[in-house]
């Protein structure tokens, strides 16, 4: 991913937090017949490994576990986004030496991935998926919620992966290449928006 200096996210809890908070992540692997990619709920487990490793789970029926990397395979997380029109910057009224943009948080996680059909390894991704997302609702699901024969007859449908982070690149761009005011402006318009991502994002600018 190229990162310019000015959008570059170098500190790793920053990072962690932003593949947490993205939730859904595309697990890409390059074969000898092309590149695949599935989107795929990861869990971050940054106790192990320096950089953390990475674990999902992929349909059995999904090609992509049979074929043999070439490479390391690169899980792509993408946090929020927005369009960032002209119209909000003030150098708009200077000289109108403006054009459209897109801020966005984005990290790319890249690790050799081993794929695994151990049923006692699956049980426990799915378990530690389940947890995850269920946590703060008010009546949470449990994987042991269901007959422990179905929940089997399911882990046998699935294929487990694992991804240990060799490398990652993060990227924050939130317009911290304009001046202040332009910033300024791009945080009035998108806190307006009617779309939930764009008030996100509106808080994501730095304001200095």
């Amino acid at each position: 991913m190229f990162v310019p200096p000015a959008f570059r996210d170098d500190d790793l809890h920053s990072i962690h937090r932003a593949m947490r908070e993205a939730r859904l992540a595309n697990l890409v692997t390059a074969t000898a017949d092309g590149i695949i990619a599935t989107p795929v709920p990861i869990i971050v487990d940054e106790r192990e490994g320096d950089k953390g490793t990475l674990y999902a789970h992929v349909a059995r029926a999904n090609p992509q576990w049979k074929m043999a990397p070439l490479c390391d395979a690169m899980a792509i997380f993408m946090g929020p986004s927005a369009y960032i029109t002209p119209s909000w910057y003030a150098a708009k009224h200077v000289d109108g030496k403006v054009v459209p943009t897109w801020n966005y948080v984005s990290v790319h996680a890249y690790g050799p991935v081993e794929f695994f059909e151990d049923p006692d390894r699956l049980l426990d991704v799915v378990t530690r998926l389940t947890n995850l997302h269920e946590q703060g609702r008010g009546m949470p699901w449990a994987v042991t919620d269901a007959p422990v024969d179905f929940i089997k007859g399911q882990l046998r449908n699935i294929v487990g992966a694992r991804m240990p982070i060799t490398r990652l690149d993060g990227k924050r761009k939130m317009s911290q290449n304009r001046s202040a005011a332009d910033r300024a402006g791009v945080i009035e318009g998108l806190a307006e928006s009617d779309r939930a991502e764009d008030r996100i994002t509106s808080a994501l600018i730095p304001k200095d």
